[in-house]
This record gives structure tokens, sequence and C-alpha cells, in this order.
């Protein structure tokens, strides 16, 4: 890993990665989506409306992948000084959070026809509503910690770490309390879910997973031009 903190390394393999990540993941989640929509059963139980698991167990998945990903990138910049981990965390947090709103929105529709209302303030929804707040709140504060200069940073990355205690909360929260959000149906080794249901789910979620990451990837290449251009500047204003 140390091998990619060079940024001119690192940029070299994003210029490839982040547009073959980027068709991959439209083919590969348009293809499932098409799938889950058009050639799928409809549920025994939940008829039509279940299709939308589709879209909303990917972004739950990513959302919570999301911050564990911030987590892993703060301990490393506070560890090893990895000089692109803050811009990694920095790179992940709006996509994370718009995938958390995502879930979050699914949801409610989902819930609506399944519970008869839009929302409750169950488990599992209140703990991703928090970690949607974490996202805005982290990416808020690592704004700040740019502007404010590189002492700053540690503070982004402290709250990264402690926000990931919420990450368990939300995966346990069906099982911890009289949730009325179902089980997990997908754990580790098995699964509830028929064939038909869980193939596309699948390939769904490897789909989001790489349109995740070339989004995260072509924002890192975003930072680090921005911080390039700024030091640019910096030099032509003190030799001026």
């Amino acid at each position: 890993m140390h091998g990619f903190a060079n940024p001119a390394r690192f940029l070299r393999l994003a210029q490839w990665l982040a547009p073959l990540l980027l068709t991959l993941g439209l083919v590969l989640a348009s293809a499932a989506m098409a799938w889950g929509v058009f050639v799928a059963p409809a549920d025994a139980l939940q008829g039509e409306t279940v299709r939308i698991v589709y879209l909303h167990v990917p972004t739950a998945w990513l959302g919570m992948g999301g911050w564990t990903a911030i987590a892993l990138a703060s301990l490393t910049e506070l560890v090893w000084r990895h000089p692109l981990a803050g811009i990694a965390g920095r790179a992940i947090a709006i996509p994370g959070a718009i995938f958390a709103a995502i879930c979050l929105a699914t949801g409610s529709i989902w819930g609506r026809p399944a519970w008869g209302t839009w929302w409750v303030w169950d488990g599992r929804l209140t703990s991703m509503l928090v970690l949607f707040f974490l996202y805005l709140a982290y990416a808020a504060l690592a704004d700040a910690a740019r502007r404010d200069g590189e002492g700053s940073s540690r503070i982004p990355a402290i709250f990264g770490i402690v926000g990931a205690v919420n990450i368990p909360v939300i995966h346990y929260s069906v099982l911890w309390w009289n949730s009325l959000h179902q089980p997990p149906s997908i754990t580790m080794g098995q699964s509830a879910m028929a064939a038909e249901f869980l193939v596309p789910l699948l390939v769904s979620t490897v789909g989001f997973s790489c349109l995740f990451g070339a989004v995260v990837l072509m924002r890192m290449r975003a930072i680090l031009a921005d911080q390039q251009a700024e030091a640019r500047l910096r030099r032509k204003a003190m030799a001026a």
C-alpha cells in the first residue's frame, strides 16, 4: 500500500482504473436492475415492491462500507501519516452521504406499503439516519481542516474513527431491538434468499461498488489537482 503513497504513482493508476470501474459499474448495475425489474419474479408476500431491494440493499451496504473506509483512512492518516489517506476520506464522504440518502429514501418507499407509514423511529432506520448526518459532519470538518491548514487534519481523522461506532449499531440493530425492519437475509456463508433474487442482488452490489470506487477515485484526482493548483499559486505569490 505504501507504494501508492506517491501522488504521481496514484494518479497514473487512477487515470485508467477510474474509467474502467465506471464502465464496469454502469454495465453491471444496469443489467442487474433490468434483470430485477423485468426478469426476476415478484415476491410471494411483498409482491412487486420487493424489486426495490436491488437498489436499496446495495446502497445500504455501501453506505456502511463507505464509513468503514473513512475509518480505515483516518487510522492510516493518524498512525502512518499516509499522504493520500486524508484525501481518500474527503473523497469518500460525499458519495457515502449520497448512498446513505438513497438507502433512506428507498427504504421509506419500501416501508410505506409494508408498514403503512413512510417512517418509523426504528433502530435500523434511526442509526442509518445518524450515519447520513455523520457523513455531512465529516465533510464539513474535512473542508474546514483543508482551509485551516495541515495541523487541523487530525480532527476529521479522529471523528472518522469515533463515528465508526455507529456501523455495528446499524448492522446489529435488527437483532438487538424489537425492530420492524426484517433481519438480515444474507449472512456470512449462507443466504435465506432464493437464487432468482440473490443473483441479481449480488450483481447489482458489485456494479454499484464499482461505481462507488470510480467516483471516489475521480474525486481524489480532483482534490489532488486542486491542491497542486493552490501550491502553484502560493509559489507565484511568494515569488512576486
